[in-house]
């Protein structure tokens, strides 16, 4: 079975065990992580990326175990987003300086792309493609860029404002199954094939945390836990329990749901 269907199929678990989370005790609270910390990725082993109010990246193992710090803060101004779909290539992006860092499994700095290099000036979101190359939706043209680590353009669709209006402005790029993914919570998701093609636009709005296993299309507000899967019209929802909320930012991975409060990162767990 591939990782993406123990993703699809752990989500499926975990969304039905969620809403019984506080009746169910091998469902629980397993750690807490208190700190400055105002956001932080998962990758697919279970290693946990912190971002602190300065900017700097922690990685912590999945038992809380610090592994790398990355502190070169200062140097591209404010994170704006943390790609961990590949351990081994850490994407980190700057967007108010249009820069992409990669760093490799120790957080050390592997190369740095200045997207303006590139003459992309408004670069709106960035996420890993499936050769390992970089998805650059360049809001000024309107167009998603796939880029090489050697800072070159590798393709491009055509203009989106051509065929999408309103004109998307998402947070954040996809990779996955096939597809390419642009969510902009105001307006939706929109796919693309891997040449660039429009696919199809979906409704979607409103969702927090947008995520893709398997074909699911995942999300959360503040009340609802969101599936969505492109062979069944009807969104699935569960809702969140009391107790994971307020949050800022959640994360379902196999076995834990990783809930970030105010200077606070819950892990809840199987037993």
């Amino acid at each position: 079975m591939s990782i993406k269907r123990i993703f699809s199929s752990c989500f499926l678990v975990l969304l039905v065990m969620v809403s019984r989370a506080q009746q169910d005790s091998s469902f629980g609270l397993s750690q807490r992580i208190r700190g400055d910390i105002v956001d932080f990725s998962v990758d697919n082993l279970g290693n946990i990326y912190l971002l602190s109010s300065a900017n700097q990246l922690k990685k912590l193992g999945p038992q809380g175990d610090s592994l790398a710090v990355y502190n070169d803060v200062r140097r591209f101004g404010q994170v704006y987003s943390i790609d961990v779909t590949n351990p081994l290539k850490i994407l980190v992006f700057y967007r108010e300086f249009a820069t992409v860092v990669m760093l490799d499994r120790f957080l050390h700095l592997v190369n740095a792309i200045d997207l303006r290099s590139l003459n992309i000036f408004q670069a709106r979101a960035i996420g890993l493609a499936y050769d390992n190359n970089v998805w650059i939706y360049d809001e000024l043209e309107g167009k998603l860029k796939r880029v090489g680590d050697d800072g070159t353009l590798v393709d491009q669709t055509t203009d989106i404002r051509q065929f999408a209006d309103p004109v998307p402005e998402p947070q954040s790029v996809i990779d996955q199954g096939g597809l390419v993914y642009l969510y902009d919570s105001a307006r939706g998701v929109y796919n693309f094939d891997y040449y660039g093609a429009f696919q199809k636009h979906l409704p979607l709005t409103g969702w927090r945390d947008f995520n893709v296993i398997d074909k699911n299309l995942l999300g959360w507000d503040q009340h609802y836990f969101f599936r969505y899967h492109p062979g069944n019209p009807e969104i699935q929802r569960q809702p969140i329990p009391a107790d994971y909320l307020p949050a800022t930012k959640i994360i379902i991975m196999p076995g834990n749901i990783y809930v970030l409060k105010p200077n606070e990162l819950e892990i809840y767990s199987r037993k």
